[in-house]
Parts: structure tokens; sequence; C-alpha cells
């Protein structure tokens, strides 16, 4: 009797051991094409860097799975007049040193992200002050009402101030001209988990954090981001095994993974409007044969939009996967209609006409520039653009390289036409405005100027009466739409392959949030 009790004791403590050890090595090993640019939270405000970010970081309030806003560092809030909100902060959170965190490291990181070199500036720009009431209560005012803050603070990550501090790292990191600091290449926030290894481009290493303050909604033991810009190895290193998931799966290899009896994909289209953009400014092209710039002429910028068959590109390039856009926002942005959303037909006649009509009857020579590494199947996109705007004599000079060289090099005016893809993490039309067709918009580099839009652009900032902001939302797409500052291209699908024992949540942000993973043996 003795003996079998003693049995069955040491098989608990060897399923114990073999359970822990599991717990210990079951980690997800993560890949996509490109890495995060930064680690600091303020410096780039890019999709992958979010990404990597929002594993360590936190905001006051955040989105869920469902893409809604709810609290997280902060536990509620209320607004004790239309331009003074009050947030009240746990008090049970720790940052990854151990120490507590407090109102004071709020004050600091808001402060922070307001600094020349923060790319979140513009997020919060509405804000005049934030101060600690006391340790666990916050106070931001704002120069008049702001009807979205909440949408917009949900990006703006808290640091530990001492830690910042100690480190040198009290503003954020220029990375626009190159420059480095500690909270670039490491990381200490209150998140569920922590960095413990970090190689730009090969690997990041994120084990979990066990004094979280959050439950714990999965049984990983940590993260491997393992970043592969070449598609072609990215999809066998996860069909071989070596990868549990990959976030950007090549759409050209979808039907291969799903025929896997291991594997599973998941498609959704995504917060992303693919466009090019033209510089409207600048007298001279920089890359052009003219003497002069043809895209400061709407007649051109309609011929170079409908000599764009984007039912091509759809069908050959994005496998179908991809929703043809007439305006550079999406589906369930404040502001979208599907009349908005419809395209001006392709009609290479038409484009030709409108060409002669301007004084280009023989075309013109321009660059275009667009990264390699950063959409789904951007190069193949301008490859194919290209093809098509020589149908209208337009001869196009494709420039493609790294998202790094790329974003660095349109921030800093160098290009004359461009690919980007724009987000909405706020979900507003606001968003896309202030920094696409603001006259002073720091993403604005067609230079679009337009006295009224900018009125426009004030109304969506401060006023509350829902009709009256929706009206100048409405107005405000019409006339750039009308006016054709950007080529718009498509709505962006996403599509994540992993093991079927590696389940992640799809969101339409495409931001995994790995604290809801879970993994099977």
């Amino acid at each position: 009797m003795k003996f079998n009790n003693l049995f069955k004791f040491l098989l608990v403590i060897l399923f114990a051991v073999i359970t822990s050890n599991s717990w210990a090595g079951n980690t997800i090993k993560w890949s996509m094409k490109g890495d995060s640019l930064t680690l600091d939270p303020h410096a780039q405000n890019e999709g992958p860097t979010t990404m990597v970010s929002r594993q360590v970081y936190e905001a006051l309030v955040t989105r869920g799975l469902d893409m809604s806003i709810g609290p997280q560092l902060a536990t509620d809030w209320k607004t004790t007049n239309p331009t003074t909100w009050v947030f009240n902060l746990r008090s049970d959170v720790k940052f990854h040193d151990g120490s507590k965190l407090t109102a004071g490291d709020v004050v600091f990181s808001f402060l922070r992200a307001q600094q020349p070199t923060s790319d979140f500036k513009e997020y919060i720009d509405s804000i005049t002050s934030v101060k600690a009431l006391d340790d666990y209560t916050v106070e931001i005012q704002t120069k008049e009402p702001n009807p979205i803050l909440l949408n917009q603070i949900s990006n703006i990550f808290i640091m530990s101030k001492k830690w910042a501090t100690d480190n040198f790292s009290i503003v954020p990191q220029n990375y626009d001209a190159s420059q480095e600091n500690f909270a670039s290449s490491n990381a200490m926030g209150t998140g569920p988990f922590r960095i413990s290894l970090r190689e730009p481009n090969t690997k990041t290493v994120f084990n979990k954090n066990n004094t979280w303050w959050g439950d714990t909604e999965h049984n990983i033991s940590g993260i491997e981001l393992l970043p592969i810009a070449n598609a072609a190895t990215r999809v066998a290193a996860l069909l071989s095994g070596e990868l549990d998931i990959v976030t950007d799966a090549p759409v050209q290899d979808l039907a291969r993974i799903e025929s896997s009896a291991d594997h599973k994909v998941e498609s959704i289209e995504q917060m992303r409007t693919i466009f090019l953009g033209m510089d409207q400014a600048v007298d001279k092209l920089r890359s052009g044969n003219t003497g002069d710039n043809p895209f400061k002429k709407k007649e051109v910028r309609q011929a170079m939009y409908q000599a764009i068959d984007i039912e091509a590109i759809k069908k050959k390039v994005m496998r179908g996967l991809s929703s043809p856009a007439g305006i550079i926002t999406f589906p369930g942005v404040t502001g979208y209609t599907k009349e908005l959303d419809k395209r001006l037909p392709y009609d290479v006649g038409a484009a030709k006409k409108l060409l002669a009509d301007a004084g280009y009857p023989d075309g013109f020579d321009v660059e275009l520039r667009c990264p390699n590494d950063r959409y789904v199947n951007d190069e193949a996109i301008c490859t194919a653009v290209v093809g098509m705007f020589g149908k209208i004599g337009v001869n196009v000079a494709l420039h493609a390289q790294t998202k790094s060289k790329h974003f660095k090099e349109l921030k800093n005016d160098k290009g004359d036409f461009y690919m980007l893809g724009w987000g909405v993490p706020t979900l507003d039309s606001h968003y896309v405005f202030h920094y696409l067709y603001d006259s002073k918009g720091s993403w604005n580099k067609v230079n679009f100027n337009n006295a009224r839009v900018d009125e426009l652009i004030r109304v969506m900032e401060g006023e509350v009466d829902l009709d009256k902001r929706n009206a100048a939302i409405a107005e405000a797409w019409e006339i750039v739409k009308d006016d054709i500052s950007y080529l718009p291209l498509h709505h962006q699908v996403i599509s994540w392959a992993s093991k079927r024992t590696v389940d992640v949540p799809i969101r339409p942000n495409n931001e995994p949030l790995f604290r809801f993973s879970n993994k099977r043996f």
C-alpha cells in the first residue's frame, strides 16, 4: 500500500516536471519579411515596429481583440470639463525591473512622445498639459474638446522615467538622422513579455513576464521573432516546422500552405490602403526629363489614375486578395462610404488624351520609389504599374529598396513619385487628413495645400457635435477625391499562416497579440 502511494507520488512529480519543462519550451517562433525599425516606443510610427512594442509596452487604454477601446494601465477615466480628462491608474503594475508604475511615469512618457524626434507627436498635439494629481491619478488637458482623444492615446506607450533617465534616453531616438540611444536597442515596459535578446534583422527573443499585472490568457513561455526577407525562404521555414507562424504569408504560396495537413491560413481585410503619391510642389521633377513638373496638373494625375488596371493587379499580382480603392482609407473608418470608394474607370485612351491635353502627348520620364519588404507584394505591384504607365507614354524607372531606406528618404523629401500604405489606428478620418492632407502634415509629401480642407481638419479636431463633425469629414473627402493628389490602389488583405497547433487571433490592424495565443503539442 505504501509502495503504491509512493509510486503515485513519484508519477505526480514526474508529470509536474514534464509539464513544467514543456511550458518552459513552449516558444512561438514568429516571422515576417521586415523587422522592427527600433525598440524605442516613440521613435517610429510604423506597423512592424508597433507590433514589437505592443508585446513589451502598454498604454493607458488599448484596442482589444474586437478593436474596441478599453482600459489597460488606466482602470477608468472621466471628463471633468470639455477639455479636461482624469485617468485613474492601476496600483498593481510593475515594470520589468520590478519598479512600480506611477503617474510620474505617465507624465514623463507623454512629454517624451511630444518631443520633436518622436514619430507620435502628432497623435497628441491637442494635449496642452499632462500632470500627476497623485501617484495613481493623471490629468490631461487639451486645447479644445477632442472627441477622439482615447483613440489617439491608445498608441502612446508608457516608459519608466527612471530607466530612461538612467540610460540617457530622455528624448526619443532621432531615427531619421540615424542616431541611436539605449532605448533603441533595449526595452523595459510593463507588458506581458520582456525582451531578453535583440539582434536587429536577425532575432528578437521575448520571455514571458511572470510578474505581469494582467490575467495570463496564453500558454507560451516566450516568442522568437525571426525576420526573413525572402518570401520563398520564409514559407519553406514554415512548412519545414522551423517557424510556427508567418504574419505576412505571400499570396502566391497560400494554396500550397493550405494543402499541408499541418498548416492553416487565415485572411482578413486589413486596416490599410495602398496608394501612390506625387509631389505637386517642386517646379521641376528630380528624376524627370521635362524641365517642369507634370504632376502639378490635375489632367496628368487623372491620366495616371486611369492608366492603372486595378482589376489586373488584383487578379494577377494579389491573387484575388485585395479590394480596389477609390480613396485612401477603408471601411470602418469614420467618414468612409462605398460611394466615395468608387474608382475612376480604367481607360487607356482617355488617359492618353488627358496627357495630350495637358501638354505631354509623348509622355515624360519619372522615377517611382517603392519598398520591397513592407506591404503585400509591394515591389510586384510597382512593377505592374510601371508597365501600365508605359502604355500611355510615361516611362517610369522603378527604384525598389528596403523599407528602412524607403521611409527615411521619403521623410527627407527625396522622391517625386512613391508608394505608401496608410493604416488608421484611430479608425477616424481625421488621422488621414492630419498626416496626409493638412498643409503642414508630416506625411503630406505630395504637398497638397487647400485652405478649405485645413479649415475642415480644425473642425474634425474640436467639434463635439457629431452631425457637424461628420459633415466636415464628408466635405473634406469630396474635395480631396476630386483633386486626385494620390492614386489609390487597393485596401490590403493580409494572410497569416501557421501550424495548426498554434492559435494567434488575427486582427484587421495586423498586430498579433501574443498574450491571447496558444500553442498545443
